[in-house]
């Protein structure tokens, strides 16, 4: 077993009528839980806001992921749900230093997330200065796509830059992708229609950590 890989379901996959039952199903056996919020703009999809994240029952760290434009408008509102770490996509604020210091003063981490377009050297400023970078191994906005493999030459990268930041992987995780990421460098696992898709949820969870 890999105890350095931590795996964060994304509960995009979920089952929104029972959320929390299905959440309760493998909280004791992952790390936290991966909350994409998404505004129909800078991605096409729509999700939830704040008010359905404050209604989460967990004990778990909770990952929000905002693929939406002026993510600063919603530091408060994150923060008051009960938000760990405020991911952030680069392309959506003219100011990320100052964007990183409001969401570290809130008390949250700050994450900053990398599309498969994004190069690296559009966030090698901020390095020092996140908590963790997001690679997007899919085009952020829908579940169940298929692993782009140039994520793998992204994760190599940005490691080779901070040997000790926390590097996330998102999209198209499964046992074998996940295990090419970790091996890339990556630290944290999003994995959502692999493990709540799954028939054994427990199983695909533990196929990640190997």
């Amino acid at each position: 077993m890999n105890s350095k890989v931590l795996i964060s379901p994304s509960i995009l996959s979920a089952d929104f009528g029972r959320l929390n039952d299905d959440i309760a199903t493998v909280e004791p056996h992952v790390d936290s839980l991966h909350v994409d919020v998404m505004d129909r703009h800078f991605v096409p999809n729509l999700t939830f806001g704040a008010p359905v994240v404050r209604c989460i029952k967990t004990s778990l760290p909770l990952e929000c992921h905002l693929m939406v434009e002026h993510p600063e408008n919603y530091l408060e509102d994150f923060q008051k749900a009960g938000a760990h770490l405020f991911i952030f996509h680069v392309e959506t604020t003219k100011d990320p230093l100052g964007l990183i210091s409001k969401i570290h003063e809130l008390g949250m981490k700050a994450g900053v997330s990398l599309n498969p377009e994004t190069p690296v050297s559009s966030v090698e400023g901020l390095l020092q200065d996140v908590d963790s970078v997001l690679v997007m191994s899919v085009h952020p906005g829908f579940g169940g796509q298929v692993f782009i493999p140039d994520a793998l030459d992204k994760i190599r990268h940005i490691r080779s830059l901070n040997v000790n930041l926390e590097i996330a992987v998102d999209g198209g995780i499964n046992a074998e992708t996940g295990k090419q990421c970790v091996e890339a460098g990556a630290t944290v696992l999003v994995a959502g229609s692999f493990i709540f898709g799954a028939a054994d949820r427990l199983a695909a969870i533990q196929s990640l950590r190997v």
